[in-house]
C-alpha cells in the first residue's frame, strides 16, 4: 500500500515538472511586428483588423449552435424508438419538439431571424 502511494506521488511530481518545463519552453520571447499583424496574402492591410464586429453575426451563431445541439438530441430519440415504451417516447418527443418550435417562434417574433433591419 505504501509502495503504491509512493509510486503515485512520484508520477504526480514528474507530471508537475514536465508541465512546468513545457510552460517555460513554450513561451514566446520575441515579439515581431510582422508576425503579430493580420495575414492578408502579402498585401498591405486594407483597413484596421480590430474593427468592431456586428453583434448580428454572434446572434446567428448562437441560434445555429442551439439548433445544432437539438439535432444531437433528436437523433438518439429516433434510434431508441423500438426499445422504449411508445407512449413515453411520444410524449417526450412531442414535448421536446414543442419547446424547440416555441423557441423558434419567439426568435422569429423578436426579429432575430431578420437580417436586414
Amino acid at each position: 500500500m505504501i509502495m503504491l502511494l509512493m509510486i503515485s506521488c512520484m508520477i504526480f511530481i514528474i507530471t508537475i515538472i514536465v508541465m512546468m518545463l513545457a510552460t517555460i519552453l513554450s513561451k514566446k520571447t520575441i515579439i515581431d511586428r510582422e508576425k503579430s499583424s493580420p495575414f492578408e496574402c502579402g498585401f498591405d492591410p486594407m483597413n484596421y483588423s480590430r474593427l468592431p464586429f456586428s453583434l448580428r453575426f454572434f446572434l446567428i451563431a448562437i441560434i445555429f449552435l442551439i439548433f445544432d445541439v437539438e439535432i444531437a438530441l433528436i437523433l438518439p430519440m429516433i434510434l431508441i424508438i423500438k426499445s422504449s415504451n411508445m407512449i413515453n417516447w411520444s410524449i417526450t418527443s412531442l414535448f421536446f419538439i414543442l419547446i424547440l418550435l416555441l423557441g423558434l417562434y419567439h426568435e422569429w417574433n423578436q426579429g432575430a431571424l431578420e437580417w436586414n433591419n
